[in-house]
Formats: C-alpha cells, sequence, structure tokens
C-alpha cells in the first residue's frame, strides 16, 4: 500500500473542506436561503439523532428500565439549563451515566 499518496489524499480532502465554503460563499455574498436554513436545523436534527441512536439498546421492559438513561438525561438537560455549557452538559452526564451504571445499577 502507498501511505504517501492516502496521506496525500486525506491532506487534500481536509484542505477542500476547509476552504471551500470560503470560495462558494464569499465575505461580501448574501448566503443562500437553504443554506442559512439547513445551519439552523441541522444541529437540533444530529442532536435528536445521537439521542435515538444512544438509546436504542435500552430496553425500558426489564431491569432496570432504562433509569440510568433517564436519570443521565435528566442530568445532561439539568446541566445544560443551568451553566448552558455544552462540554459542562456531556461530560457531566457521561460521568453521571458511568458512576450508575458502574455502582448502583449493577
Amino acid at each position: 500500500m502507498n501511505y504517501a499518496l492516502i496521506t496525500l489524499a486525506m491532506i487534500l480532502a481536509t484542505v477542500l473542506t476547509r476552504f471551500l465554503p470560503f470560495f462558494f460563499f464569499p465575505a461580501g455574498k448574501k448566503t443562500p436561503k437553504y443554506i442559512t436554513y439547513l445551519s439552523n436545523t441541522l444541529p437540533y436534527a444530529t442532536i435528536g439523532l445521537l439521542v435515538v441512536y444512544c438509546l436504542r439498546g435500552v430496553s425500558f421492559a426489564a431491569r432496570p428500565y432504562g433509569l440510568p438513561e433517564l436519570l443521565s438525561i435528566g442530568a445532561i438537560a439539568a446541566l445544560h439549563a443551568w451553566k448552558g455549557n455544552s462540554l459542562l452538559s456531556i461530560g457531566g452526564g457521561t460521568v453521571i451515566y458511568m458512576t450508575l451504571i458502574q455502582t448502583v445499577f449493577r
């Protein structure tokens, strides 16, 4: 395998994804409506997709009935409402979830 060629392709792909938006949407030109729409709706759609993906294997019919997940989601929502910091919310929720599944809901 030619690792130099693969590395070059990865570099080119990274550079293109960083600079193409500046080429297609220059500073003096108005941003198209569909791009503005996507920038407003995609973050919420992505979060919804991640929640569904994370809860796909949870059994609400068997012990512990999804309690660690539901408590963690509640903690994430409370932390985010309190501080408004995504990293704190995600990190805090992860710590709470891991603590719950390793100590309380063994």
